[in-house]
């Protein structure tokens, strides 16, 4: 009997870590002729999703494919990834994860538990996760400026 890749259960296991601390999880994904994705958003052979549950519809994480449908520029597409394909699980707004090798037909995990955000260090081929947004300064006096 061929044993089954810890892969699979790994991003299942992220994927549920990130809903429970209402984090983002976004899927970094290599994309070939077996991937189905929007290719206009493809860049550099990659692509990133978001499959957070409000984001997506459907998201069923196989041994082998994951699935959904999503809204990209507001028109429903089927998504269909093949896990051997997906390159890293983050939460967009920490960025701790893992990363995976995904050379040759079997993509073994590098096992880069990320859960020292000081340091998160990332994969050269990995986007950064967004910036949070500037905060507003505190302290001194507040001001009223009046328009017409």
């Amino acid at each position: 009997m061929k044993e089954i890749p810890t892969k699979p259960y790994l991003l299942r296991a992220l994927f549920e870590w990130c809903v429970d601390n209402g984090y983002t999880p976004y899927l970094y994904v290599k994309v070939d002729a077996h991937t189905q994705v929007p290719t206009e958003y493809v860049r550099e052979g990659q692509i990133t999703l978001n499959i957070s549950p409000n984001a997506v519809h459907k998201l069923q994480m196989g041994n082998e494919l994951i699935e959904c449908s999503a809204r990209f520029g507001g028109v429903a597409r089927q998504i269909s990834v093949p896990v051997g394909n997906v390159q890293a699980l983050r939460a967009k707004e920490t960025g701790n994860g893992l990363i995976f090798d995904v050379e040759g037909a079997k993509a073994a995990v590098q096992a880069h538990a990320e859960t020292d955000t000081a340091s998160n260090t990332r994969a050269p081929s990995l986007p950064a996760p967004a910036p949070e947004p500037p905060k507003k300064p505190s302290g001194g006096k507040p001001t009223l400026r009046r328009i017409k």
